[in-house]
């Protein structure tokens, strides 16, 4: 009886290891780059990425989308969605560069520097034109040069 318990427990401490091993986040790799609209860095903009792949947004089986969010000088470093790690899945992406809101910033509103006004247009972000693939040893130039008209 003891002899069947181990073999169970063993054959089941190998299938999860097998079956967690496979899982459908792939490799990830570090991925950085730099926004510009019309020429000009593009500050507070938030940057995702979301593995191709799938049939649908809601099909997660490419991986785990990233994001990030542009610094004064427009670049970035991406981050997963889930969990804590740096970079993106690697393999084709569809990417959408959106504003930030501040109507979800906790700061007192007295010290809160001023809404952005700057609009991008929805080719970039609801109906993204854009796209990086991401290969396996990461990428450091995903720039995308943003035009308003």
């Amino acid at each position: 009886m003891n002899r069947l318990l181990l073999l169970l427990a063993c054959s089941w401490t190998v299938m999860f290891l097998l079956v967690g091993g496979c899982s459908s986040d792939g490799a990830v790799v570090p991925v950085s780059g730099r926004v510009t609209l019309d020429g000009q860095p593009l500050a507070g903009a938030h940057v995702s990425f979301q593995p191709e792949g799938g049939a649908s947004l809601s099909d997660s089986s490419a991986g785990s989308g990233s994001y990030a969010v542009t610094g004064s000088d427009g670049t970035y470093a991406l981050r997963l969605a889930v969990g804590d790690r740096s970079g993106a899945v690697v393999g084709k992406h569809r990417v959408e560069i959106n504003m930030r809101s501040d109507a979800d910033d906790d700061t007192d509103r007295r010290t809160r520097p001023p809404k952005q006004t700057t609009v991008i247009p929805p080719r970039y972000n609801l109906k993204s034109e854009l796209s990086c693939d991401v290969p396996p040893g990461g990428k450091s130039d995903a720039n995308f040069e943003l035009k308003s008209k």
